[in-house]
């Protein structure tokens, strides 16, 4: 007659822990689907709630539009002889007589080492005054150095080279082998032999990214695209800054899989797959795989023709549904583009919120059972 008031204890005391479990609630990574659910539109929420179709798929394939402007790819390659404000030439001028013009006495030549090309255009050179540069080539200068000065001094003979100078450099920043100032050269006039002549990129090429800033201009490509697409092989232009670095776009990911972070993207494309499996993939023990929502701010355009509607104005709250199980569900997930700043949260299953409700209630009763069995003992 002992054991019954106990065996009633028991029982009593599995009602009250289930009693507090409900209103309690059990632990857990995040929202489950219901609670996701709840904060729709259609409840009353403030996000719209999309089940992820082949249509959906292609309506939100948006990626970064990369590329040089028209000003860019339709630069002609510079002429490796063409002297530009900025160049820096090198003279040598000879004369047919022991006491000439320029050299001095038993001394047939004379070397100006540097002569810069002013911004106007322009060098001076002793005796020959001020004569155009910009526009003609080193032989057009020696030629017309040579008529100026054959009035002067018997047959003279001139040489002109032409070094690097600020006319015909480009600057080479960020994620290269070798950041520096270099010339502009005949193997050196295009965008890929320059960033060749750099060491090339340091960084991932599929995530290298090559911004080129000419003037008050700006573009920028990604650096496989332009092996990939011969017209962004562009040509260069003196005083053009070429800066190198690693995409930043990242997505954050959370709930039931691998690892909680935010993460930086690896290719040029994230699928939704593929940034899964980027996190270590589903749990075996713990992710539902009917409950993976990515969620995003979505421009208006896109949601408009998500949603099928057209009064949508400004960025909407989209929460985006796909579902592994499904048919095609692995397809969709394949399909389905993450973009920078998305958010990929995977839910638990019910097996494990079944399973906490069941360790939290066998666990106190396994120990009134014990203290039950002790009274009962005595």
């Amino acid at each position: 007659m002992i054991f019954l008031p106990f065996r009633w204890a028991r029982v009593a005391a599995s009602l009250a822990l289930l009693g507090i479990l409900a209103s309690c609630g059990l632990p857990q990574i995040g929202p489950n689907k219901r609670q996701i659910f709840a904060g729709s539109v259609q409840r009353e929420g403030d996000a719209f709630i999309v089940s992820v179709n082949d249509r959906v798929t292609e309506a939100t394939a948006v990626t970064p539009a990369l590329g040089f402007s028209d000003e860019f790819r339709n630069a002609g390659l510079l002429g490796s002889d063409t002297i530009r404000p900025g160049d820096v030439l090198g003279l040598t001028i000879w004369e047919n007589v022991d006491d000439g013009l320029l050299a001095g006495e038993s001394v047939n030549s004379t070397i100006l080492e540097e002569v810069q090309v002013d911004g106007a255009g322009f060098i001076f050179v002793p005796y020959a005054g001020r004569i155009r540069a910009a526009g003609n080539t080193p032989d057009a200068i020696r030629r017309i150095i040579t008529t100026k000065l054959e009035d002067q001094t018997p047959d003279p003979q001139v040489q002109v080279r032409r070094v690097a100078g600020d006319g015909s450099t480009v600057s080479l920043i960020g994620s290269v082998g070798a950041q520096g100032v270099y010339a502009i050269e005949r193997p050196t006039r295009t965008l890929s032999t320059m960033l060749a002549r750099a060491g090339g990129v340091t960084i991932v090429p599929e995530i290298a990214r090559v911004t080129v800033i000419r003037g008050g201009m700006r573009s920028q490509v990604w650096f496989q695209d332009i092996y990939d697409h011969p017209e962004l092989d562009i040509a260069l232009r003196g005083g053009d800054r070429v800066l190198v670095e690693e995409d930043t776009r990242a997505f954050t990911a959370l709930g039931a899989t691998g690892g909680q972070a935010r993460v930086p993207f690896e290719s040029q494309n994230l699928s939704a797959l593929e940034a899964i499996a980027q996190v270590g993939g589903l749990q075996t023990n713990t992710s539902d795989p009917t409950g993976i929502f990515v969620f995003r701010n979505e421009p208006a355009a896109v949601a408009n023709v998500v949603l099928g509607r057209d009064d949508l104005v400004g960025a909407q709250r989209l929460v985006y549904v796909l579902d592994l199980t499904q048919p095609n569900g692995m397809f969709q997930a394949r399909d389905f583009v993450i973009r920078d700043g998305d958010t990929l949260y995977v839910t638990e299953a019910p097996y494990t919120q079944f399973a906490k409700i069941i360790t939290s209630i066998t666990t106190p009763v396994s120990s009134v059972n014990t203290l039950a069995d002790g009274v009962s003992g005595n």
